[in-house]
């Protein structure tokens, strides 16, 4: 693991004296090289541990079809759709697990993995109410956008993206569309991107402290960590546009990227391991 710096959060204490200590762990900061080392580091995991890596893949890619093909109005497809992204980070927690095990240089089986929820089930149970809580708020808003620019029947995802090309009506509805969900996505990215392996590595975290820290990492390497949100987003898409089967191997490449850069952004004091070199 390479640090090209290091940051200390302005939430710590200096280290010296009688001052407490801060419960927010220290940030480092990272270049926009970082996200390629990150993905190499997760493939390097998915080709040590591939029946469990792609076990995920396959899991994640029929729920991803699932959500997009839920039965209700069209406005609810396209919100689950994208909602997809938001509640992503908590499907990938086994992930977490897998890498972990990997790094530790332990075999890997599955179920083991299906469990990693249960290292501080307190804390990643009530993240994964905001989450959900989240994607209701998505909902509701996809409704609006949709109601502002549609009356009666809601062109279905594809339909839409067939016709923004065509119709500058539905392009600005695409556009505005992608405009609001950007802006939300970045609230939620900016809360999440580091807080579930957080979470999973640190049993005595609670979710507030650690969403807090994972807002310090992204304003802390803003461009690596918006950089690292668009490789998220493109290599999901890519997912979606493959019918799905690319998604078997993006979402563990993403989820197991996604604990090296927690363990490269956050420096690792009280971790319940240390990785091997």
């Amino acid at each position: 693991m390479t640090d090209e710096g290091r940051v200390t959060d302005p939430h710590r204490s200096g280290g010296g004296g009688d001052e407490p200590a801060s419960p927010f762990p220290e940030i480092r900061t990272v270049g926009l090289g970082a996200p390629v080392r990150w993905l190499r580091a997760g493939w390097r995991d998915l080709r040590a541990a591939p029946v469990p890596s792609l076990f995920y893949g396959v899991v994640l890619a029929a729920m991803g079809f699932a959500l997009a093909h839920a039965p209700g109005s069209g406005a609810i497809e396209l919100a689950l759709a994208t909602g997809f992204l938001l509640v992503g980070p908590f499907l990938l927690m086994g992930l977490y697990d897998i890498a972990q095990r990997v790094a530790r240089g332990e075999a890997v089986m599955i179920a083991p993995t299906t469990t990693a929820w249960k290292a501080n089930v307190q804390s990643i149970g009530f993240y994964a109410i905001i989450l959900a809580l989240l994607l209701a708020v998505w909902i509701r808003i996809s409704i609006v956008l949709v109601a502002l620019f549609f009356e009666g029947t809601v062109p279905s995802t594809a339909a839409l993206a067939a016709d923004a090309l065509r119709d500058p009506e539905t392009l600005t509805f695409v556009l505005a569309y992608a405009a609001a969900g950007f802006g939300f996505a970045l609230f939620v990215f900016a809360t999440s991107v580091v807080t579930l392996p957080m979470l999973y590595d640190r049993p005595q975290m609670d979710s507030l402290t650690a969403m807090i820290t994972s807002f310090n990492a992204l304003r802390m390497n803003f461009w690596p960590m918006l950089a690292w949100g668009a490789t998220i987003v493109a290599l999901t898409g890519l997912g979606f546009a493959t019918y799905y089967v690319g998604l078997i191997i993006a979402l563990p490449l993403v989820g197991l990227a996604t604990w090296h850069a927690y363990r490269e952004v956050v420096a690792p004091a009280d971790a319940r391991c240390e990785e091997k070199p």
